[in-house]
């Protein structure tokens, strides 16, 4: 099967689980959860029309530029709209934290990074880091969600460390990509260069998955800051929720 094919399924099937578990853990009833996944169904669409007219290639659109506005826009967006509905400010507060550090465990995926550096289709530095770091995250994400499953509050030093780490490797994935990339902010000129993430199907890495998984970050750091209590609330709703849930 053609590697960019296997790809496609690959991050489909991670933005899925991603939509499905915060539309779970988001929304207060069924209607708000399909709402949810809806909204963020619509983006990964108008994600994937972005990768398929090459909006955002430096030849044919914007280049870097216009893809640092579709990394941090939708960060911005989910930030002020989660805070600013009262409703998922609530959820925001009592959503099991488990399940917003279990999700990153896609990100074991970025081992993609690795296969395209060693298949001469992405550069150093930017490839090595991001893979490795991103396999890093997605493996520690796991266990990290155990402990707190397991421990709550008492593990709290952990899931900050993990946290900062998290969003670091997002942060230097995408400052190496854009530096990496043909456009006025090229900084690194070896070949080959990392133009090929703002097409399909790798525009989904940068354009869906990284601003979904750093915000989740950001409300993992708004959780830690709140409440000593951060595990506690959201693991009581959700055995509210589902009573016969550890039966």
């Amino acid at each position: 099967m053609d590697f960019d094919l296997l790809a496609s399924i690959e991050l489909t099937a991670s933005a899925a689980i991603a939509v499905s578990v915060l539309a779970v853990g988001f929304g207060e009833d069924i209607r708000g959860r399909l709402r949810i996944a809806g909204g963020l169904s619509l983006w990964f669409v108008l994600v994937t029309i972005m990768a398929v007219t090459e909006v955002l290639t430096y030849q044919h659109g914007v280049g870097a530029p216009g893809l640092g506005v579709a990394v941090i826009l939708p960060i911005v967006i989910l930030s002020v709209g989660v805070l600013r509905s009262p409703s998922l400010r609530r959820a925001l507060q009592t959503i099991p934290l488990y399940m917003l550090i279990g999700v990153h465990a896609i990100r074991v995926l970025g081992v993609t990074f690795l296969i395209l550096y060693a298949a001469g289709r992405l550069p150093a530095p930017f490839a090595p880091v991001a893979g490795w770091g991103d396999v890093m995250v997605g493996l520690a994400a796991g266990p990290v969600a155990w402990l707190v499953y397991k421990h709550g509050a008492a593990v709290r030093p952990t899931v900050l460390v993990w946290n900062i780490l998290g969003l670091l490797d997002l942060t230097a994935a995408i400052g190496l990509g854009a530096v990496s990339s043909p456009g006025p902010l090229q900084l690194i000129f070896t070949e080959p260069g990392s133009a090929i993430m703002t097409t399909l199907p790798w525009l989904l890495i940068p354009g869906f998955l990284v601003p979904l998984l750093a915000s989740t970050h950001l409300a993992v750091f708004y959780r830690l800051n709140r409440s000593e209590s951060f595990v506690d609330k959201g693991k009581m709703l959700l055995n509210a929720r589902h009573p016969m849930r550890d039966n």
